[in-house]
């Protein structure tokens, strides 16, 4: 079978302002001085609306200014917005209230012409919130566009992990991530259910992806779920029992179809797993 690493590509033409705007944006979050908010609210402005970037509050409140546009001015200000976390009982709002301008910042500038798609520049940037958002964020964590939280806060994150894009990370009772998880797009990991009598009954639970797990397409993880070391949630699956490790689950529910190769021992066959 043939081996394909990612290719190493030359330096952009601009790489030099990216840096210097990436080292700008660290030393203002970590800036104990300067508020969050403010600091968010100024970069997606020199984004989004560079023309209000030097009069930002006199424009939001200029009445020759149409209402939309004030509004969308407005809305770069994330003490302007609410986010569905804010809502939920357990939100912790002095975490919160660190980590939302952040997570704001994350979402809108995956929706900015200068974020969208922008591989190396987006991935430059995560890099600089998550371990700022996070419980714990270990090095080279990579995410792709429109990745979304509940409250950030609950996540840990080992090395080398991957989440490609369009994934929720429900971090509403924490999840876990060990060294070398890869989460494939469009997946969900929940920690929280909902009671099927009473939607309002909510159960949160920890959600933990050991080390080396692979969350492919489309696949879904609930609540409290353990996937162990190795093991993999195939496409479009929803895994609601524990994985084991080095098996491969799939289906709805999920179930054991086969052992890796590199398991220890040696791979087992189809009819070992069903008679686990």
């Amino acid at each position: 079978m043939p081996i394909y690493p990612l290719r190493k590509l030359a330096e952009r033409p601009n790489a030099s302002v990216a840096n210097e705007w990436l080292e700008k944006i660290e030393a203002a979050i970590d800036d104990d001085a300067m508020d969050r908010s403010d600091t968010c609210r100024k970069i997606l402005c020199e984004i989004a609306y560079p023309q209000y970037a030097d009069n930002w509050e006199s424009a939001v409140m200029d009445q020759s200014v149409a209402p939309g546009t004030r509004l969308a001015l407005a809305s770069l200000d994330p003490r302007n917005i609410t986010l569905e976390p804010e809502y939920y009982a357990e939100c912790d709002e002095e975490k919160f209230r660190r980590v939302k301008p952040l997570l704001w910042l994350w979402y809108s500038f995956d929706r900015t012409p200068l974020g969208g798609q922008n591989i190396e520049l987006g991935v430059k940037l995560r890099r600089v919130l998550a371990p700022r958002i996070f419980k714990r964020c270990g090095k080279n964590f990579k995410a792709f566009q429109h990745v979304e939280f509940s409250f950030g806060y609950n996540m840990e994150v080992g090395d080398d992990v991957v989440v490609h894009r369009h994934v929720l990370l429900d971090d509403r009772g924490g999840i876990v991530l060990g060294n070398r998880v890869s989460i494939s797009d469009y997946a969900n990991i929940y920690s929280h259910t909902h009671s099927i009598v009473d939607q309002k009954d909510v159960t949160d639970a920890v959600t933990r992806l050991d080390d080396g797990v692979r969350i492919t397409y489309h696949a879904t993880v609930l609540a409290g779920v353990r996937v162990n070391e190795e093991g993999m949630v195939g496409a479009v699956a929803v895994a609601t029992k524990d994985v084991r490790p080095y098996h491969v689950n799939v289906g709805i529910p999920a179930k054991s179809v086969r052992v890796k190769p590199n398991a220890p021992g040696g791979p087992l066959n189809l009819t070992t797993v069903k008679n686990l």
